[in-house]
């Protein structure tokens, strides 16, 4: 990460992008954990001007020209429909800055990729939910993302991690890993295992849905969480989406779902005290009505209907990874105390089972929400 990077391969790396000015600072930036970020500083003539610097994670992101072509095509696009309804595409869309060679990306001699954008200034983002309105504003925000790339061809794009949302994969994964027991650990987790065992019809039913075309392919974020949406700092509105490094071809019911399971929870996602582990529904409401008002109209009746079910299903999912983890040796997810994989674990189990207490009261949500004619 940033500690182990020599200042002369950053140093080096801003000096090969398009930017007019002289560097006058930089610093780390922000509390990733996956890419290592900075912001830098710019300078002409009297006028400053501030850049994101960014080092892909490519033992993650295997590959970055992949990864940099989705980003640069749906950008591109974004900005063109942003241009098009007359906004800001300097402020509404992440800007891509060129090396000076005419590449999205940069790679030194030691194998690390680089790549600049355009830093969004009087805007802020949230790790936590603390206001509802910041939930709704993030919702119109990834809903207007999907309404903007309804027409851009999803299969163009590249999976960048694949299978990520492939439920029914991750649940074969998750049978072997108990199988296999390399731990010995799944004696002790038979509880959790049949729960996920019981709920396998559900796991398999929105890839079903794709494959039958009851759901359409769609562009997706993949890291729906209120800290990749810049909130203006003036307006309060939900103003651009960021970290674009998982979008790939997708459903738009996960997109909401993962919005839910991480917003719309009443606790942290390794609480022990599994009582404080509920759906707000409010914040559910709230998120429904941005999302929906976000996206204006471009979802099918289908999609509308299953939000819901997108809901359940990125719950079941993470819960599942989580438990895979913990039965493997927590081999994947970083922990910071023994057992914290099955903490998160029990935490989604709780979460799910508050939905399926909840389920008529969603459909109501959304039925509602939509005009009443689901």
């Amino acid at each position: 990460m940033a500690s182990e990077i020599k200042v002369e391969l950053i140093e080096n790396a801003i000096t090969q992008f398009c930017v007019e000015g002289d560097v006058v600072n930089y610093e780390r930036y922000g509390n990733g954990h996956i890419n290592d970020t900075f912001v830098v500083v710019f300078q002409k003539n009297s006028e400053q001007t501030r850049y994101i610097l960014q080092r892909i994670n490519n033992s993650i992101f295997k590959n970055p020209e992949q990864l940099m072509f989705n980003i640069t095509q749906v950008t591109s696009f974004l900005k063109d429909e942003v241009k098009r309804l007359g906004g800001d595409s300097r402020r509404e869309v992440i800007t891509v800055i060129n090396t000076k060679e005419g590449a999205s990306f940069y790679q030194d001699t030691e194998e690390n990729y680089w790549r600049m954008y355009l830093f969004i200034e009087d805007a802020s983002c949230f790790e936590q939910v603390s206001r509802p309105e910041d939930f709704f504003q993030s919702a119109v925000a990834f809903g207007r993302f999907q309404k903007l790339l309804s027409d851009f061809d999803a299969s163009s794009l590249y999976e960048v991690i694949p299978d990520f949302h492939n439920t029914p994969l991750r649940y074969k994964t998750f049978l072997q890993a108990v199988k296999e027991d390399k731990c010995n650990r799944a004696k002790e987790v038979q509880d959790e295992i049949m729960f996920f065992i019981k709920r396998e019809e559900d796991m398999e039913y929105c890839k079903r849905c794709l494959e039958e075309g009851k759901l359409p392919l769609r562009v997706t974020h993949n890291d729906t969480k209120l800290n990749n949406v810049m909130i203006d700092n003036k307006t309060g509105n939900g103003l651009c989406v960021i970290d674009l490094d998982t979008v790939m071809p997708g459903l738009s019911i996960f997109d909401f779902g993962d919005s839910i399971r991480f917003g719309a929870n009443t606790a942290t996602e390794d609480e022990k005290d599994l009582t404080k582990v509920n759906l707000d529904l409010e914040l559910f409401e709230e998120y429904v009505k941005g999302y929906l008002k976000g996206c204006e109209g471009s979802l099918t009746d289908a999609e509308i209907a299953m939000l819901p079910f997108g809901a359940k299903t990125m719950t079941l999912e993470c819960g599942m990874r989580f438990l895979t983890d913990y039965i493997e040796g927590d081999v994947y997810f970083r922990i910071h105390k023994p057992e914290h994989n099955l903490d998160r674990c029990h935490t989604q189990m709780s979460l799910v089972l508050d939905m399926e207490r909840k389920w008529n009261e969603m459909n109501e949500i959304v039925s509602k929400a939509k005009g009443g004619n689901l």
